[in-house]
């Protein structure tokens, strides 16, 4: 059974015996191309305001398909993760190339059937500030965060002009909320400290703060035909880790 957890473990993410060179898919079109090794010496801290359409919290980690949803007029529940993901670059370099602050965002649908490896969609947003080798490099970057396969993958240009943060709540707009919009407020928990999930995977990367606990006041994609909203549903911040160096120490492993 391929939850979103195992099916990084499926690429050796997750301390798999069988370290497969799925770790360094480089994203490009639809469905995915591999690599041998990393194509240059690269290293990405990033901070997510994320936001899905699964309750809190998103049972895709554990589960081998998303949460059920009844949608007008249909006959019975359709399973489905619709997300949006807005990162900004803490401190990140791809060869000589700076990705300090660069911003990207993702929406996507993960589809209703992981137990095949493939997600449904997804389009990759580049901020309009990035420059054309800092998009070169955080599509490799990002083939390594998600080390799986697509039925359509798409990038586009757009301006995240809102991104912005506190212990409190979130909130990340895209093309100023009409292309897409996450909104967090904290879960108020037991104490006046945010709630935090740990020792949880965050994809291919293999060091993560946390799992900073913040149920969406609306999550949503507002452009095309695949267009969708939602409120009060699973929202979330973290900060990842990752690097080539895992990546290369993931293929020696696997040697």
């Amino acid at each position: 059974m391929w939850t979103r957890r195992a099916l990084v473990r499926r690429s050796g993410v997750v301390g798999s015996a069988v370290l497969l060179a799925a770790w360094a898919l480089v994203l490009g079109g639809s469905g995915s191309v591999g690599r041998a090794a990393p194509a240059a010496d690269w290293h990405m801290n990033a901070t997510v305001i994320e936001a899905c359409s699964c309750p809190m919290f998103c049972q895709c980690y554990f589960n081998a398909e998303p949460a059920g949803h009844h949608e007008h007029g249909g006959a019975g529940p359709q399973h489905f993760c619709r997300a949006n993901n807005a990162y900004k670059v803490n401190k990140g370099h791809f060869g000589s190339t700076s990705l300090d602050g660069a911003k990207f965002w993702i929406a996507t649908d993960l589809g209703g059937d992981f137990s095949k490896g493939m997600m449904e969609w997804a389009v990759v947003y580049f901020d309009k500030a990035t420059s054309p080798a800092q998009r070169d490099g955080l599509k490799e970057i990002i083939g390594a965060l998600f080390p799986v396969k697509w039925q359509s993958l798409t990038f586009a240009e757009g301006s995240i002009d809102k991104w912005e943060y506190n212990k409190d709540a979130a909130h990340a707009l895209l093309d100023g909320g009409r292309t897409g919009e996450v909104k967090l407020a904290r879960f108020q928990g037991m104490t006046s400290d945010p709630v935090v999930i740990h020792n949880l995977k965050y994809w291919g990367a293999p060091r993560n703060d946390g799992f900073v606990m913040m149920p969406n006041v609306v999550e949503a994609y507002r452009t095309g035909e695949k267009a969708f909203e939602f409120k009060g549903t699973n929202g979330f911040m973290l900060t990842l880790d990752i690097s080539s160096k895992d990546i290369a120490a993931a293929q020696t492993a696997a040697k």
